[in-house]
């Protein structure tokens, strides 16, 4: 794959117009080793070289497929019937290159932090007093899941919100993610990369902003909260770790709920006591043995099996989405991401980031900075207003929106939206 960098568009970095870049094309694997001033910021391109996909048709093409599941629901996991309508779409209907265009009219870096090269989009506002925001995806989601929510974010005017609404937008791909670098020694847990997304929002000259995160977002997020940078206004999460202690013990041996839930509380442990049982499979495969998963590296299906059953919510919208029904989300919208772990070989540099996490994921974190949340009712759990006061003293915007689910931004962008220019108003008179 070839990564060309070129020259800034219009909306480009003031510190990368300043670094004076030579163009110069790169290979992704010189990519993760080619460490120039560590300060610089290196306009970044993409363009797939056309054999790549011919690879990748053949190998759809190719698959040798089980047989049949031995029951009529998802229970044994994806099912076959899904897993060949996608495979028929990606072989014969699919183009990568519609996605393509859409990522090289947005303005994208490099820039070299503790030693790897971290890629980002960076949209700067029109208006002058947009709040700089930095967005971070989770795992099996990518930048792809914040392409909606740009422009309505960086011109709120010509997308129903006002001037005083506009962010500055930057977002990062994780470590061993996307077109970032693949760490090649250990240490990249989620503190390890907010340490290093504080000093990309300095190296930007953001001297105020704030931060927002879902799944290994929010772990990341949080953890940018607890280092209290000076510039942190405060955060956002639509995935929030609230999750009480005696509620945390009763799931993790298999007890009864604690006497005394609300409607709100009951339901959350409903939701936890599900994935606990039958959603954790993926995440304790990656978090031991990452390395053992050469199948999803090698084999498109195989991936795209993997990435579709992260939760039993998020499957099934998705199962709807290639039955032909109209969701949140597209078929081109899923094989977009898809298909960037598979050009990118990020299939087990990305699940190595479950084996560096040392952090109990749903653990409050006494995070003292301001918090916005946002539920989405088909979220892994949906998290009671009781637990997230609890967690997040100060708690600054609280709303439980009526749809959507883990993929918040890229299922529900209009909702999405709304949720962080409400949460983050109050904090941008202290900007």
């Amino acid at each position: 794959m070839t990564i060309a960098t070129t020259q800034l568009g219009r909306f480009g970095s003031a510190n990368a117009q300043s670094s004076k870049v030579t163009p110069k094309v790169t290979t992704m694997t010189q990519l993760e080793t080619l460490h120039t001033d560590t300060t610089t910021i290196r306009p970044f391109h993409i363009n797939v070289p056309q054999a790549a996909l011919d690879d990748l048709r053949r190998r759809i093409i190719a698959t040798r497929w089980p047989e049949k599941e031995t029951v009529a629901d998802q229970s044994q996991g994806v099912q076959l019937a899904t897993t060949q309508k996608l495979a028929r779409y990606w072989a014969t209907d699919y183009d990568w290159r519609k996605v393509e265009a859409k990522l090289k009219t947005l303005p994208q870096f490099i820039t070299t932090i503790d030693g790897l090269d971290i890629h980002f989009i960076h949209v700067r506002s029109n208006q002058e007093n947009a709040l700089p925001l930095i967005v971070t995806h989770g795992w099996p989601g990518s930048i792809i899941e914040q392409l909606k929510i740009i422009e309505p974010l960086v011109n709120p005017t010509a997308h129903g919100g006002n001037a005083a609404d506009a962010f500055d937008l930057v977002i990062p791909s994780l470590p061993g993610y996307g077109f970032s670098g693949k760490p090649t020694t250990i240490g990249w847990d989620p503190a390890r990369i907010a340490r290093a997304w504080v000093v990309l929002m300095q190296r930007l000259g953001y001297s105020r902003f704030v931060a927002q995160g879902g799944d290994w977002g929010n772990a990341v997020t949080e953890q940018m909260a607890l280092l209290t940078p000076p510039g942190l206004l405060g955060i956002h999460t639509n995935m929030p770790a609230t999750v009480p202690a005696d509620v945390a013990k009763a799931l993790k041996f298999g007890d009864p709920p604690p006497s005394g839930f609300s409607a709100e509380e009951k339901n959350a442990w409903d939701q936890l006591d599900f994935f606990y049982k039958h959603g954790l499979g993926y995440a304790q495969e990656m978090a031991n043995r990452p390395q053992t998963l050469y199948g999803i590296a090698d084999s498109p299906i195989g991936l795209a099996a993997w990435i579709l059953d992260h939760d039993a919510r998020s499957y099934a919208l998705i199962a709807r989405v290639f039955d032909g029904q109209s969701e949140g989300l597209t078929r081109d919208d899923i094989l977009d991401n898809i298909t960037l772990y598979w050009l990118t070989n990020t299939a087990v540099s990305s699940a190595r980031l479950y084996w560096e996490n040392k952090f109990v994921f749903f653990d409050p974190k006494h995070v003292a900075i301001p918090v916005a949340v946002s539920v989405f009712p088909d979220e892994i759990y949906a998290a009671p207003r009781s637990w997230t006061e609890r967690a997040y003293p100060k708690l600054i915007h609280y709303n439980r929106v009526e749809k959507g689910g883990h993929f918040a931004a890229w299922e529900q962008p209009t909702i999405f939206t709304q949720e962080l220019r409400a949460a983050f108003r109050s904090l941008r008179a202290s900007k």
